[in-house]
């Protein structure tokens, strides 16, 4: 065998195992992921649907998902359908890609298997917009999801470019994917974004955009607090507030007892034990000093006992 063809021999063989490394890789991108699906019609809202879905990941675990869904988003299903029973097939058709799902209904409860084919399109969108989809989270130490999760949970939850879009037009800096996720989980968009800032908290980040949407805390409530005398608290204090169920109400009960010159902590503390305006009269008739340290350890005292 001469030189020259044994050179040829090993160029023709590496241009192959490129040829199949390359189309091995485009298969990967492209498998659809299976899984199964369970629905059970929502009685209380008509136009939806509750849908779970439920595939193994790459490392063996169980991945699951689950929301209601309008009849309107899922392609060939209607409530009809799942009310009369029989076999089905439909689709949920989003820009991060498409599941297609097949099974039977009875009684208004459905299930069966699908087939997930994400958007290799989505995947490069996103990119250009700065939300890598391919990119591994160092945070999750070895635990991140694979791409094909990922894009299957932005199909489900209608992660979209326009969301990315509009929260980057807010200007609070690089968020990443999964900032994005959260965004639309929790419904953080740019205008809540902007209200946020301008009521005085403009070095929110996501997780306190967040925790700000789960908490029920807007720019309404911020000039709520302020009107109550708590003007430029710190965003935990409003939390509190919140979790603690401090209310307007609660705040005069206190204040027409005497108690007038209370922090957020002296009210979350009096919240806490208990202490309203009948425990507060009866430490005064028994010659109590009307403080908070008192008033919690008489509290203390009295379920001691």
């Amino acid at each position: 065998m001469s030189k020259s063809f044994r050179i040829l021999t090993r160029t023709v063989f590496s241009l192959a195992l490129v040829a199949l490394v390359a189309v091995s890789h485009h298969a990967r991108a492209q498998s659809a992921v299976t899984g199964t699906w369970t629905a059970t019609l929502d009685t209380s809202k008509p136009d939806r649907i509750q849908l779970n879905f439920e595939r193994r990941t790459e490392r063996g675990g169980r991945s699951q998902t689950g929301m209601g869904y309008e009849f309107s988003e899922l392609q060939g299903l209607t409530r009809e359908q799942a009310r009369d029973g029989g076999a089905v097939r439909f689709s949920l058709v989003r820009e991060a890609g498409r599941v297609d799902c097949e099974g039977t209904f009875q009684n208004g409860r459905g299930s069966g298997t699908f087939s997930f084919t994400s958007n290799p399109g989505f995947v490069a969108a996103m990119k250009s917009r700065g939300f890598d989809f391919e990119k591994q989270d160092s945070t999750r130490h070895g635990d991140e999801r694979d791409v094909e999760d990922r894009l299957f949970s932005a199909t489900a939850l209608n992660v979209t470019t326009a969301a990315a879009d509009d929260l980057a037009s807010a200007g609070f800096g690089q968020l990443t994917v999964d900032d994005l996720f959260k965004a639309v989980i929790f419904k953080v968009d740019s205008k809540f974004m902007r209200e946020m800032r301008a009521s005085g908290f403009e070095n929110m980040g996501m997780e306190e955009l967040v925790k700000a949407r789960i908490f029920k805390i807007d720019a309404d409530y911020v000039r709520q607090v302020a009107q109550m005398g708590f003007a430029r608290e710190p965003f935990e204090s409003l939390v509190k507030m919140r979790i603690f169920k401090i209310t307007p109400e609660f705040i005069n009960e206190m204040r027409s007892e005497g108690l007038t010159n209370l922090s957020v902590e002296d009210l979350v503390r009096l919240q806490i034990f208990k202490v309203d305006a009948a425990f507060i009269r009866q430490a005064r008739a028994d010659g109590m000093p009307l403080d908070v340290e008192s008033l919690v350890r008489r509290r203390i005292g009295a379920r001691a006992r």
